[in-house]
Formats: C-alpha cells, sequence, structure tokens
C-alpha cells in the first residue's frame, strides 16, 4: 500500500506569527504521528514572509524533539545555498540526536529569489551546475572516516541518514536514477513533468549500496473537509497564495475567501489550472477517488502530502480525513 507522508512549509498566516506557526508545525507533527502517517518534511525557503522553515534543520530539531517515532526530515536542503560539508554537520548532529529518524531530501534550487541568494553568499562564484558533486561530497562525508582522512564531519561520519533528490524536471531525475537513490518530484507545485520524470527515473535507474530498485515519493496537494462545498472553500487560501507569489507579492498565508477565482483574469486562471492541476480537493470520498486515481496513474510508492489551510484545526482535520481514508483503501486492497 502507498506510504503517505507529510511536508509542511510551516505557513505563517495573516495575523499569525512565525512563533505561532511553528507551534502549529510541532502540533501537526504530533497528530501525524498518532494518525500513522510515515514521515514529516520540512521546507527550505528564503526571504518568504509566509513560511517559517527558512532555518531548515533547527525546525526539523524542533519537530523531532517533540515527537517519538515518526521520520523527520529536509523536503529539501537547497544545496546551492550551503558547504555540503555545513550540511553534513548538521545532519549529522540530528542523527546523532534523534537515531533512525531523519532525512536529507536535496534539490538543487535556490529557494528564494537571486537577491536574497546572492546575500546567502555560499559563494559567488558557484551555482546549481555544481550540485551533483555537492551531492557526492555530502553523501562521502557520512561514510566511515578513512584512517588519515583529514577533512571529516564530526557529528556526520558514519551516520545513517538517508538522502532523497528532489526535483521538478528530468534533472533530479537523471542524477537521483545514476546515483541509485530515492526520489521524490514536486508534483504538488509543478506537474508538467511528473510523468517524463517518472519515465527516466524507473528506465535509468541503476541498483547502489541505498537502494536496489526505485522508489518514488510524490508530492500533492490534498484539502478534505466533511463536504466538497468547505474543502474548495478552504484551498482557496493556497490559490491566492499562489496568484500572490506569481505576481511578485509575496505574503503571509490569507485566510480563504468564498467565490475566489470567479473574478480572476484568464491568465491568473490558467497558472492555478497548471501550477494545482493535481491537487485533491473535497470530501472523504471525493479524496478517495482523487487520491486512488492519481495513484493509479503514477504508481507512486508513497505521497508526500502537503495542505496550506489558513485554520490549524481544520488543517489537522484534513490529515486526520486523508488518513481514515488511507485506512480504507489499505482495507480494502
Amino acid at each position: 500500500m502507498t506510504a503517505l507522508s507529510v511536508l509542511d512549509l510551516s505557513p505563517i498566516v495573516e495575523g499569525g506569527t512565525a512563533s505561532q506557526s511553528l507551534a502549529n508545525s510541532l502540533d501537526l507533527a504530533r497528530h501525524a504521528e498518532r494518525l500513522g502517517y510515515k514521515r514529516y518534511w520540512l521546507a527550505e525557503h528564503h526571504n518568504m514572509p509566509g513560511i517559517a522553515s527558512a532555518a531548515t534543520a533547527v525546525v526539523i530539531g524542533h519537530v523531532a524533539a517533540g515527537t517519538k517515532t515518526i521520520r523527520v526530515g529536509a523536503g529539501g536542503i537547497m544545496l546551492p545555498n550551503h558547504a555540503p560539508l555545513v550540511i553534513a554537520e548538521q545532519f549529522g548532529t540530528l542523527a546523532a540526536l534523534f537515531p533512525g529518524r531523519i532525512d536529507l531530501g536535496l534539490g538543487r534550487a535556490p529557494g528564494t529569489d537571486m537577491l536574497t541568494s546572492r546575500a546567502l553568499r555560499r559563494n559567488l562564484d558557484a551555482g546549481v551546475d555544481n550540485f551533483p558533486q555537492d551531492v557526492v561530497e555530502l553523501m562521502g562525508y557520512f561514510q566511515p572516516a578513512a584512517e588519515g582522512q583529514r577533512l571529516r564531519a564530526v557529528p556526520g561520519e558514519g551516520q545513517d541518514v538517508p538522502v532523497w533528490i528532489l526535483g521538478s524536471s528530468l534533472y533530479g531525475a537523471q542524477l537521483a536514477a545514476l546515483l541509485g537513490l530515492p526520489y521524490a518530484f514536486a508534483s504538488h507545485f509543478a506537474p508538467a513533468e511528473l510523468d517524463n520524470a517518472l519515465s527516466v527515473y524507473r528506465s535509468r535507474f541503476q541498483p547502489s549500496e541505498h537502494l536496489d530498485k526505485p522508489y518514488v515519493m510524490l508530492g500533492l496537494n490534498v484539502v478534505a473537509a466533511p463536504t466538497d462545498a468547505e474543502a474548495r472553500f478552504l484551498f482557496t487560501s493556497l490559490q491566492q497564495a499562489f496568484v500572490n507569489l506569481r505576481s511578485g507579492r509575496p505574503g503571509k498565508l490569507p485566510a480563504p475567501v468564498e467565490g475566489y477565482g470567479r473574478d480572476l483574469d484568464a491568465n491568473a486562471r490558467a497558472m492555478l489550472g497548471h501550477a494545482l492541476a493535481q491537487a485533491v480537493v473535497g470530501s472523504p470520498e471525493t479524496v478517495r477517488r482523487g487520491v486512488e486515481a492519481f495513484i493509479a496513474r503514477t504508481g507512486a510508492d508513497e505521497l508526500m502530502v502537503t495542505a496550506q489551510v489558513f485554520d490549524h484545526a481544520a488543517r489537522v482535520r484534513s490529515f486526520e480525513i486523508l488518513a481514515d481514508v488511507h485506512k480504507e483503501m489499505a482495507a480494502a486492497a
């Protein structure tokens, strides 16, 4: 049965604070653990007024310390922003604190605009073209240190930190296949290349010490509520946030509004139709049909579910409904 996991952007809502957002993330993680979700990932974004997980490793520590069994990780760390040794030390430390529970997903996008990317100042002469070498270097720091090795990640060396490649195009699929690593595709906001990326990854996969066969996790927006109408209403927060972001006006997560979308121009409607094409929104029965169809079409091994919902209680309820649907699907299977 396809596993379920959670992707959390730790949304800061209009009228809310980062402190509230981070407290909500921990609360949602505890619910996810109780409900049987497999892992809980947080994403690195910078200079985003509506996202509180910029210091991703710090937030992972916060969530892992407040939970007991669920895997916690990064979906992902944007490696061009960082020296591989620093990330190896951060996640080696997390693995030392929470053995067997830490995942490291790596992406090659900056997770921000170019002005902010320059302000991060990892290396002004390097960029995404160094991503494959940086991934290999980072993975090397998790290997047991060789005798006489001068450069070591402490903590880090010898730690069990599974590495994933994230992507929204064919590039990540090719790299994950070449290195024999699990692959996570961002179909929750960039679904255009989903089918091609799956084909490339599965057809070119080379077994490795990390993985003997392809393993795919797909991002999916799921907003569930007792009725279709309520779910569609809650979903308008994400729709507004996307339009604001793509219009150069990023902000906090807006409150839902009735009838959003009716007066949008054609470009905005087309953008939403493209970016959120794979979203599953509705009542338990609607969600079951949508999730089943998505799994049947893609053959996903795991779904990384995200839900940008303004009201925290409604967000928790959405994940509860999905968990119940998943159990019904498993029983039927």
